[in-house]
Parts: structure tokens; sequence; C-alpha cells
């Protein structure tokens, strides 16, 4: 069987991770279109394994949470029942992020709704083994999830964002209204005021969405997949934690908050997928053999 040699699979790995369409990646290195999106599937799954067992016992002070639109096949409003049930419609990315080390210390692919929640925010308490400060939008069901997932030991509050109501000229389409104010409302604990503060985590946001293409308004380089939409998702959070150099660090998120010694490299992702073995057929292993007799 035909495979890509490493130099090779790092070169897609590398468009797809700084924002590439999967056909612009074809075009850019010559694989084929199934090719590509295999090795999306098969880096996803070993990223995504990755993080989930070494991104762990974490000494979090200030978490930020929040979550992020984007849709698969379709918008929720035009999806048919048919292709809900195949999973078309809007799709949300739930984010943790550590607001010293800039670590994204969880992520989850799926919906908006109290049970997404409450996974996404299991998650984080099951990496984190620290008492922490959480902050996070209005959204309500993160009442129920934080304080189930955290019980009483943790510092929560809500960050309510006022808007004003937009005017004729402004094109708020993809956009809210002008922010004119914050309410600040103490959930569970004894919040530090000075750090409740979703910003970090909506500046991870414009990261996520300007460097996966998935994310991208306006285009057709949206997901037709929820699957592959999760794999793409799971690549950037494992480059963004221990490959790219944080701007303001110096270092990786993952050498700030102590998970590794050194920033890797593409190749150092590669090296997580398993080794490819090249079977021959028996024919072709008769063949060798009585060539290998003869030479002899």
């Amino acid at each position: 069987m035909n495979c890509l040699d490493s130099q090779t699979r790092a070169q897609i790995a590398r468009c797809l991770i700084e924002g590439c369409s999967i056909r612009a990646t074809c075009r850019m290195t010559g694989a084929a279109k199934n090719t590509v999106t295999k090795l999306l599937v098969d880096l996803g799954k070993v990223c995504a394994e990755y993080h989930d067992k070494h991104v762990r016992n974490l000494k979090v002070r200030r978490l930020q949470c929040d979550e992020i639109w984007s849709f698969c096949g379709t918008k929720q409003k035009n999806a048919t029942p048919d292709q809900k049930a195949a999973g078309w419609g809007d799709i949300w990315t739930w984010i943790g992020i550590d607001a010293d080390t800039k670590l994204v210390v969880s992520y989850l692919v799926g919906g908006r709704d109290t049970n997404w929640a409450m996974d996404f925010m299991d998650d984080c308490a099951s990496r984190i083994a620290s008492r922490v400060q959480v902050t996070t939008d209005a959204h309500a069901p993160y009442l129920k999830a934080v304080e189930g997932a955290f019980g009483l030991e943790v510092d929560y509050a809500q960050l309510h964002k006022i808007y004003g109501a937009p005017t004729d000229e402004e094109q708020r389409r993809y956009s809210p209204a002008k922010c004119i104010g914050c309410d600040m409302k103490t959930v569970i604990g004894f919040p530090d005021p000075a750090h409740v503060s979703t910003s970090y985590v909506e500046r991870q946001n414009l990261t996520l969405r300007m460097s996966q293409r998935r994310f991208t308004r306006l285009t057709n380089a949206h997901s037709k997949k929820a699957e592959n939409h999760a794999h793409a998702v799971a690549i950037h959070y494992m480059h963004y934690n221990f490959v790219r150099i944080h701007a303001s660090l110096r270092v990786t998120p993952a050498m700030e908050i102590g998970l590794a010694h050194r920033a890797w490299t593409i190749d150092d992702l590669i090296a997580l997928l398993p080794k490819t073995v090249v079977k021959t057929s028996k024919y072709d292993g008769e063949i060798l053999r009585r060539a290998l007799g003869e030479i002899a």
C-alpha cells in the first residue's frame, strides 16, 4: 500500500494548522483529498488522546471559559430534520483557558445546552488540582455546570456584558452591538473582582477563528462532517499548547505550566501517529526470496 512519508505528513499538517482549507492543502502538497482528510482524522485522534492523558493535575489559579459558534453543513435555521439527525446545524466549541499560562485546559465540540455545559465543566474540574477562580459569561447553563463540577470548592463569578442598541449605520450582522458596560455577579465563593474577566478566552476565540479555516465566516470552507470538525479543533489546540510560541510568554503554554521542557515541532506532532507498516503480498515476498537466492 502507498504510505505518506513523515515530511509530506508534516507539510499537510502545517497547511491545516495555518488555516488552509482541505482543497487548498491538496493543491499545495499534491496529496489527494481523501489522503488529506484521513491524515486530519488520524492526527486529530492522537492529539485528542494525548491531551486527555497528559493535560492533567494542573495548578490553575484563574480559569476563563467561553464558547464559540460555527456550523456544520448548514446553519441550524436552514437544516432539515434529516440533516439535523446527521449532525448538521450549529456547532459550538467550549474553551477553558488558564489566564496566567494561557494553556487551554479543556475544549469540547458539541451543542450549547446544559448537558454539554456539564460535560465541559466536569472535564475542566478533572484536570485541575487546585482551588480555582472561574469566570464565565452569563450563559445560564454555566450556573448548574460549575456547581456540579466543583461544588463549593471554587470562586465563581459571571461577567454579564451590556450592549447598547445598534444604529442604522452600523453593520451588526455578525457582531454584537457596542458594549456599554459590564455587570459582575458573584455566584460561589469569593472571587477577586480584579481578575473577573473573559478577555483571554475571547482572544483565544479569535485565534481559533483565524487559524482554522472551518471557522471563517461567509465562505464555503465550513465543516461538512461534525467528526472532522472536532478533529481539526483537537489538532489546533495541541499545536497551540505545545508547539506555538506565545507572543507575550516567549514560550509555549505547555512549557509555562510545566507540561513540557521545550517547544514541540510539527515533526513531534507527526511522531504521535502510529508507525506505518508497509505490507507486501505473499507473491512479492516469494519473488524477493528467489532473487536473493540467485544472487547468493
